[in-house]
């Protein structure tokens, strides 16, 4: 299925490599394509792990082994499959993980459990695992490879590679940041997104690099939707190699924690954004933005509710500032609201104020302001200070086109 460029596609940023981490990428050929499907980042001893996974009561095998891993808080490799999820297969995908594992764990004479395993693409389909052996051979043996590359290779559906780097000042030293994400359709985190990796050469303790992605999670990737699906697959790993020679990170008190913790945000929520910006048939980035509501975790709901809605999304694909459809967003949101203190607005001018639409307001600039790529929706319930913002792209025939043929 040959997809075309999403029309809001931004370029692959220039990312500095990153000390104490080693890409490579081969083709191990999961489906019917010719190109590279299997990502292998080898990771310096010592690399402090976190990660947040999907709630799915339905996932992957590498997602319950992920957790676990998690909770041991060090990595020394990362194996991402491309085209085939491992999901729902039984014994079968559990075996494939394991032997992924052992295999790399030879290779690089670690522990079969300090090897990290990701898969996407087809669910129900067992990861075949001669491939898999083979595509770890190929990619043991390749030479290493940049971000851009990487990013292509654990692509599904994407139309283009997304990638995102920062940097801090922790004291005197300078730490980067480099990360990378796949993801266009199934996205509804009740987590995090697809499949998304960040990695730096701070030295942090996996205590505090867990809770500083826990946090940035919870204000970008878990702040997006693009069909209101959650994928069986869903996962967000951070690495830190510990290379750049900081005093390391413990805790909130720790000398740079703060800074290292907003640049850690600064690339998730970029990463985030992406994924909108290459929705299934997405023509428009839609940030949608509540105010007033009674809790910022009412707020995001509200906001994910609008964001959702295919009634909300069409009309936005149609260009129409159909703000009815944004109070039947509100209303079924099933949080606190007053239908009398409701303001709405599409590129800051007010269509809506307070319970009732704005007397001869000029639609000239708002009609204007939706035939744009970026798109600007804001809410007021008007009986609280809550607060939040989610982002989301307009639902299209494109998004069906690709679904219906997503298995051929």
């Amino acid at each position: 299925m040959d997809l075309e460029r999403s029309p809001l596609a931004l370029p692959f940023p220039e990312m500095p490599a990153i000390a104490g981490v080693s890409l490579r990428v081969a083709r191990a050929r999961y489906k019917n394509w010719d190109r590279c499907d299997l990502t292998f980042a080898e990771l310096a001893p010592g690399t402090a792990l976190a990660g947040v996974f999907t709630k799915s009561a339905c996932a992957s095998f590498e997602v319950e082994r992920g957790r676990e891993q998690v909770r041991a808080g060090s990595g020394r490799a990362l194996i991402v499959n491309a085209g085939n999820s491992n999901a729902f297969t039984g014994h079968r995908g559990r075996q494939a993980v394991e032997a992924i594992q052992a295999q790399v764990g030879e290779a690089l004479g670690c522990a079969p459990d300090e090897v990290l395993v990701s898969s996407t693409g087809v669910i129900g389909v067992p990861l075949p695992v001669d491939r898999a052996r083979a595509g770890i051979a190929a990619a043991l043996a390749a030479g290493e490879c940049g971000w851009e590359d990487a990013a292509r290779a654990i692509a599904t559906t994407d139309t283009f590679p997304k990638g995102a780097h920062a940097s801090a000042m922790l004291g005197a030293t300078r730490v980067e940041l480099a990360g990378i994400v796949k993801g266009s359709g199934m996205i509804a985190p009740d987590m995090a997104t697809m499949l998304g990796y960040v990695f730096t050469d701070a030295a942090v303790a996996p205590g505090f690099l867990q809770e500083a992605l826990e946090r940035a999670n919870a204000v970008t990737f878990s702040c997006i939707t693009v069909d209101g699906d959650t994928s069986t697959s869903d996962t967000v790993l951070v690495f830190a190699t510990g290379r750049a020679g900081n005093a390391r990170i413990e805790d909130w008190t720790s000398p740079g924690a703060d800074a290292f913790a907003a640049a850690l945000a600064d690339v998730c929520r970029r990463l985030a954004q992406l994924v909108v910006r290459d929705g299934e048939g997405a023509s428009k980035f839609v940030t949608v933005r509540v105010a007033g509501a009674a809790s910022d975790a009412s707020a995001r709901r509200v906001a994910l509710a609008i964001a959702n809605s295919p009634l909300v999304k069409t009309a936005i694909a149609g260009e129409d500032a159909n703000w009815g459809r944004v109070v039947m967003a509100v209303g079924k949101a099933g949080e606190p609201a007053d239908r009398d203190r409701l303001s709405i607005a599409f590129g800051g001018i007010w269509t809506a104020r307070e319970g009732k639409p704005v007397e001869d307001y000029d639609e000239a600039p708002v009609a204007a302001h939706l035939k744009g790529r970026e798109i600007d929706l804001a809410v007021d319930l008007g009986i609280g200070d809550g607060r939040a913002t989610v982002w989301t792209c307009d639902l299209t025939h494109g998004y069906i086109a690709i679904n219906a043929d997503y298995r051929s």
